[in-house]
């Protein structure tokens, strides 16, 4: 926008340094940023409705003549007046009002209102209705839907209508140039902004609180096209930087594979091939795997790091949490160590000389693939030659946390390869927006023997028969998980809750060994017990979610998650996929608590209907939003001002063909709309 895209909203008439400093507050610094904060809601002032024709609960418009105007003293003083208009009377009330107001309100005087009315002891009653004074005869004036603006404390509606009135009178003097190509949608940008900060009274209300409705969609598209490209430059700037061709290693991927008790699924074999012709590129390979619970993506990491490590390149792989990064350990020691590959792992609780050493052969290049947490993004973490970044679970970091750890290596080295993977497996219409910079694969196939699981909900009340259903899975020689989860964050209460819940199974099942886990035992504490439960020395492991990803155990057959209505469709679907690891059909209790939310309905019956990953996160974002599915509330990656998703998911593929077309014919575009769009997110975005 060329008149109004660069100009400070201080020039508006009624903008001093304070409001300046709250309308910041709002994302708002250029006269540009008031058109796109757009209304929450509207309200119908555009008719005045008679006083014998107001209905409770409803806004209306009323005008009359004050009959009379006191002081009440009840429960709370109140200042209160009775407006006529010769089809009825109504009370108008405020409590909180001073002496010149009441002044104003002398009878006789004549006023127009807004409110919505309820009943009184008095009949109907609107509290703190907005007025103003009206010469009889009087026209009204009001042409369009009023809108509600979101706010922050400090300015009110008024002041927004005020200020975005001003911005569009300058938006008609000075229309904003049209950044889609010609004829790709029916409202140009100018349209949708007048009509949806001023609606005519006729405004389909219902299409505009669902965000269906066009002028909404023609923003929403150039939003979403807008994020598409910024991502996109990002990828080609990542790709700029260069990164060391890594080529394929047949020789040692072959000795590795044929090493293993198993035969990789045709699905892993196809995804390790594309990793591989990415890593023999000298651009940076971006790729995300998704796969199921138990569809095997640790060893297709396994093998994108043995191609790294034999070119002579140092692998960093990040995990969110220390049972996940203690399993990874696990796994990879057995098929590493006897490749004489040199191991090194780092975590927060790696303290004094321990980690000074640990620090000194990761710097040296001695450790050739390092496992951790988000320790290995700490400023004094430095590798010698890092050529791949692997992150596990990677919607469990944030952004700023996954850009340091590319950001560790040495000069002219260019930048790491990137494997990012998911057991939480992103709806593809989810995907098309917050990777579109990423080459995805999908291992899309389970390893043969895998059950399924049959999830049942069982109400809190029926405790007692789920424990008894424990005991008999346990006593026919299978294993079972008995999962609490608390809704407050800390690890004390959590630990606090499992304890009471492990001491309460223990009185009921005498005969069984009990194990339990938490967050505040020590990692050689945590091993033991998990060390035992795989052993089968344990019969049941009460455990709170922090093993909800990694814990492989094939003779668990039975979970029990209590209160699941506190946890969302993914964290439910990953800790169900700790069971039907063997042989053995399997089975997932969700021990809820009555009443469950209509939400909660929903999700719990999601999670009864199916075990396919896919589906369940579809489900999760229409149930709870992208922010949450992709743990990037905290950064912004995902705030968009218009756009919102699922509902514009339609929009996805007209996105894809419009950003493909301006990128191939009308490149001049592509900068102008990043601009206008994304605004500072774009950094962040290129992990």
């Amino acid at each position: 926008m060329t008149e109004i895209a660069g100009t400070p909203v201080q020039e508006l008439r009624g903008v001093g340094p304070r409001l300046a400093e709250k309308l910041a507050d709002c994302g708002v610094f250029r006269v540009e940023d008031l058109l796109f904060h757009l209304p929450l809601r509207y309200q119908d002032r555009t008719r005045v409705t008679p006083i014998a024709a107001a209905r409770e609960g409803v806004d209306a418009v009323i005008e009359g003549e004050v009959r009379a105007a006191d002081i009440v003293f009840g429960r709370r003083r109140s200042l209160v007046a009775r407006l006529q208009d010769g089809t009825g009377t109504i009370t108008l009330r405020f409590f909180h009002f001073s002496a010149a107001q009441k002044k104003s309100l002398k009878s006789g005087s004549r006023l127009r209102c807004f409110g919505q009315p309820r009943r009184g002891s008095s009949g109907l009653e609107i509290y703190h209705p907005e007025y103003r004074q009206v010469e009889e005869g009087e026209v009204h004036t009001e042409e369009s839907l009023t809108p509600i603006y979101p706010t922050t404390a400090g300015i009110g509606q008024n002041q927004w209508r005020s200020l975005c009135a001003q911005a569009l009178a300058r938006l008609r003097n000075a229309p904003p140039r049209d950044l889609l190509p010609a004829g790709s949608h029916p409202y140009n940008l100018a349209q949708a902004l007048q009509y949806l900060h001023t609606p005519p009274p006729d405004a389909a209300l219902e299409m505009l609180r669902e965000g269906r409705h066009p002028a909404q969609l023609r923003l929403a598209l150039e939003e979403l096209i807008a994020h598409n490209l910024s991502l996109f430059r990002l990828r080609q700037r990542a790709q700029a930087e260069g990164a060391p061709a890594l080529p394929s290693r047949p020789k040692e991927l072959g000795a590795f594979l044929d090493a293993l008790p198993f035969v990789p699924t045709h699905a892993q074999a196809r995804v390790l091939a594309e990793i591989a012709t990415d890593l023999a590129r000298s651009y940076p390979m971006l790729r995300l795997v998704q796969g199921d619970v138990g569809s095997g993506k640790t060893l297709v990491a396994a093998g994108a790091a043995l191609q790294a490590i034999a070119n002579g390149y140092q692998v960093a792989l990040m995990a969110p949490t220390e049972i996940l990064a203690e399993q990874h350990w696990s796994s990879f020691s057995d098929w590493f160590q006897p490749l004489a590959i040199s191991m090194e792992w780092l975590s927060g609780r790696t303290k004094g000389k321990k980690r000074d050493a640990a620090l000194q052969r990761i710097a040296s290049g001695e450790a050739s693939l390092v496992i951790g947490t988000h320790a290995l993004f700490q400023r004094d973490v430095n590798f010698s030659r890092l050529g791949l970044v692997i992150v596990d679970e990677q919607h469990r970091f944030g952004v700023h946390q996954r850009l340091a750890l590319t950001e560790k290596t040495a000069a002219r080295q260019g930048r790491p390869h990137q494997l990012v993977m998911t057991a939480t497996p992103i709806p593809r219409t989810l995907s098309m927006v917050a990777y579109a910079d990423l080459d995805c694969s999908v291992i899309d196939e389970l390893p043969p023997g895998r059950q399924a699981v049959t999830t049942a909900l069982v109400d809190n009340l029926r405790r007692q028969q789920v424990v008894e259903r424990v005991a008999a899975a346990c006593e026919d020689g299978r294993q079972a998980y008995w999962v609490c989860t608390l809704i407050e964050e800390s690890d004390v209460l959590q630990a606090q809750a499992a304890e009471a819940t492990a001491a309460e199974l223990q009185q009921a099942l005498p005969q069984l060994a009990i194990g339990l886990i938490h967050g505040r035992l020590r990692p050689a504490e945590k091993e033991a017990v998990m060390q035992r439960f795989k052993a089968g020395e344990l019969s049941l492991l009460v455990a709170t979610t922090v093993i909800e990803v990694g814990v492989d155990v094939a003779n668990a057959s039975l979970m029990i998650i209590e209160n699941p209505e506190r946890l969302g469709l993914a964290q439910l679907h990953q800790l169900r996929g700790r069971v039907g690891r063997g042989s053995e059909a399997s089975h997932c209790v969700l021990l809820y608590q009555a009443p469950l939310s209509a939400n909660g309905r929903q999700r719990l019956g999601a999670m009864r209907e199916s075990t396919d990953g896919f589906y369940i996160a579809e489900k999760d974002l229409e149930l709870r939003g992208p922010g949450e599915v992709l743990g990037t509330r905290q950064t912004g990656l995902m705030e968009f001002r218009i756009a919102e998703l699922p509902t514009h998911n339609h929009l996805l593929d007209e996105v894809q063909s419009l950003s493909q077309q301006i990128r191939e014919h009308y490149p001049e575009l592509s900068e102008p709309l990043i601009a206008r769009w994304t605004g500072a997110v774009q950094h962040f975005a290129k992990v």
